[in-house]
């Protein structure tokens, strides 16, 4: 099982990232390779909702599940990932001060397997780096930028 995390400061209080970051609506915005992100149940928010996640790298399309597993409000929402795609995306969200929070993002995932999965051990690794630190950079960004307008506080 591959492990990477990743920790930064965003410009926002921990309430203000986690609301944003609980919005299914902006998923999109912000996770790497999402192309779509609709709930597939009655919740869309929580411990046990499920989400039908359409993923596109270049001409690549996947449709796989992705279910919150993990949830504590304004600490941590954790995804799960089935399909093609498997693992876990865990984001905590830690007070900082002054306005600030830090944003540490884990990413868990079962590597290639077999003798050509072995091969490109190193490829994944290193695919699976970069598009968590996407993810992380693009999410600090989007939540700095919704923490800046007036939308704060109307998307609950």
């Amino acid at each position: 099982m591959g492990y990477i995390k990743y920790a930064s400061d965003v410009g926002a209080p921990v309430e203000v990232a986690f609301t944003y970051t609980d919005n299914h609506l902006f998923v999109p915005d912000w996770m790497f390779a999402v192309a779509d992100f609709e709930p597939a149940g009655e919740l869309d928010s929580g411990i046990g909702a499920t989400f039908t996640t359409t993923a596109r790298l270049g001409l690549w399309r996947s449709t796989m599940t992705c279910e919150v597993t993990e949830y504590r409000r304004n600490v941590v929402i954790g995804y799960t990932l089935r399909g093609r795609l498997s693992g876990t995306l865990t984001l905590r969200f830690d007070p900082l001060g002054y306005g600030r929070s830090v944003l540490t993002s884990e990413a868990r995932y079962c590597p290639p397997r077999g003798v050509l999965g072995r091969l490109c051990a190193g490829l994944v690794d290193s695919a699976v780096k970069s598009a968590l630190r996407r993810t992380e950079s693009q999410l600090r960004r989007e939540i700095e930028e919704f923490h800046g307008t007036d939308l704060v506080g109307r998307i609950a």
